[in-house]
C-alpha cells in the first residue's frame, strides 16, 4: 500500500531550524539562504563563491519561490550560517523528509560510511568529515545520516543511525566493520532483519563458516544461485550459497559464554571467479543473517548493497564534487553533506536508468 502524498513543500520540512544569528541583525532569511545553497547545489556549484555567483545570475527565478527582497547574501554570510546551524537539528529535518519520500513496500537498507577527504583543517587539529549513511537501494534515496571522527568509530554511529530509521520490514545490509551483536540486536529489535558480512573480526566464527562451505559433504543443505557479469573487458561468475541448516552453530554444546547473533537463521558465502586481461582470481565472502533467504535473494540483497557505492558515494564525488569540497568552518562540513544528499534524493527517480551526468545541466 502506498503511503499517502507529503502536500508539504521541502523548506516546511526545515521550519524547525533555528536561525544561529541575531534576530536585529537578520538581513537575509534562513529559508532564502536555504533554497539558494539547495538550488546552486543542485546546478553543481561547489563552493560558497560558485553558490552566490549562481544566485546573482538566477535571481528572477529565485524569486519565483521566495522574495530575496534584500537581494542574495555574500559568499562569506552563507559560510557562516551554514557554519553555525545546529547539525543535529538539520538531521532531524532530513530524517523527516526522507522518511516523507518513502513508500511501504519492502526495502534494503544499505549502510556505509564515507570521508569528506579535504574538509579536514589540519592547523586546527580537525580531521576530514566521515559520515555513515543509511541508502534505500530500490528507491534509491538517502534516509539519513551520522558524522563521526573516522572510519573507525562506524561501530558508534551505526547504532545511533539506526535508532532513527524506520526499519520495520526492512533488510539492512551493513560491511564487516558492522557486523556487531549490538548493532544486530538493534535492527532485530527495530522490526528489520540483518545480512551482515563475516570477515576476520569474527576469527573462530569465520572459521566455521568456512569449514562448513568447504566441506563437499554439506553441499546438499545449501541453496546455490549462479551469476555472471561482463562489462569493460572482466568477466566475473559468481555462485551465491545459502544454508538453514545451523543448528550446529547454535548448539547447547558450544561453549556457556559465547555471544550470539540474535535471530540468526542463515549463513551464506558468495564464491565469485573474475577474469580480466588474461588473468584469473577468486574470492569468497562470507554473510550471516536473521532472515531466511533464498539464494537468489540473497543475490540481490549483496548487489544492492553495493548501491550504497555506486549509486551514492560515486554521485557524490563524481556529480558533486565532494572530495573536492572544502567547507571546514565550524558545522559547515556535516551541513552542507546533508544539503548534496537532499540534492540527491530530489534528482534520483528510482526508474531513472540515465547517469545522473544528464541531471545536472
Amino acid at each position: 500500500m502506498a503511503q499517502a502524498p507529503d502536500t508539504k513543500s521541502l523548506l516546511d520540512h526545515f521550519s524547525a531550524l533555528q536561525d544561529p544569528r541575531q534576530g536585529w541583525r537578520v538581513l537575509y532569511p534562513l529559508p532564502e539562504i536555504l533554497l539558494l545553497v539547495l538550488c546552486a547545489t543542485l546546478a553543481g556549484m561547489e563552493d560558497f563563491v560558485e553558490i552566490t555567483l549562481w544566485g546573482k545570475e538566477r535571481l528572477e527565478f529565485l524569486r519565483r519561490l521566495l522574495p530575496y527582497e534584500r537581494g542574495l547574501p555574500s559568499h562569506d554570510t552563507l559560510g557562516d550560517v551554514m557554519g553555525a546551524l545546529d547539525p543535529e537539528l538539520f538531521k532531524a529535518c532530513f530524517l523527516a523528509w526522507a522518511h516523507g519520500l518513502r513508500d511501504q513496500e519492502p526495502e534494503i537498507i544499505a549502510i556505509d560510511g564515507k570521508t569528506s577527504r579535504r574538509t579536514h583543517a589540519r592547523s586546527k587539529g580537525v580531521a576530514p568529515l566521515h559520515l555513515v549513511s543509511a541508502w534505500a537501494s530500490r528507491q534509491r534515496l538517502v534516509l539519513g545520516q551520522e558524522a563521526v571522527a573516522d572510519k573507525s568509530n562506524e561501530i558508534i554511529a551505526i547504532p545511533l543511525l539506526l535508532q532513527r530509521l524506520a526499519l520495520s520490514g526492512a533488510l539492512v545490509t551493513i560491511d564487516a566493520m558492522g557486523t556487531q551483536i549490538e548493532i544486530a540486536k538493534a535492527i532485530v529489535d527495530g522490526g528489520g532483519d540483518y545480512l551482515l558480512s563475516l570477515k576476520a573480526n569474527w576469527p573462530a566464527l569465520l572459521a566455521e563458516v568456512e569449514a562448513f562451505f568447504a566441506d563437499p559433504a554439506n553441499a546438499s543443505d545449501r541453496q546455490v544461485f549462479d551469476t555472471i557479469d561482463a562489462d569493460h573487458g572482466r568477466l566475473e561468475q559468481r555462485r551465491h550459497s545459502v544454508c538453514h541448516k545451523i543448528e550446529w552453530l547454535l548448539s547447547d554444546r558450544r561453549f556457556p559464554d559465547e555471544r550470539r547473533f540474535p535471530g540468526l537463521t542463515t549463513i551464506a558465502m558468495v564464491h565469485s571467479t573474475t577474469e580480466r586481461n588474461g588473468k584469473i582470481e577468486t574470492e569468497r565472502r562470507y554473510y550471516l543473517s536473521s532472515a531466511k533467504l533464498d539464494a537468489k535473494t540473497f543475490a540481490h540483497a549483496v548487489r544492492a548493497h553495493w548501491g550504497v557505492e555506486n549509486r551514492l558515494h560515486w554521485v557524490l564525488d563524481c556529480i558533486f564534487h565532494d572530495d573536492l569540497a572544502r567547507p571546514r568552518t565550524g558545522f559547515g562540513p556535516q551541513n552542507m553533506a546533508i544539503v548534496k544528499h537532499m540534492a540527491t534524493n530530489l534528482i534520483r527517480h528510482p526508474k531513472d536508468k540515465h547517469s545522473l551526468k544528464t541531471a545536472e545541466s
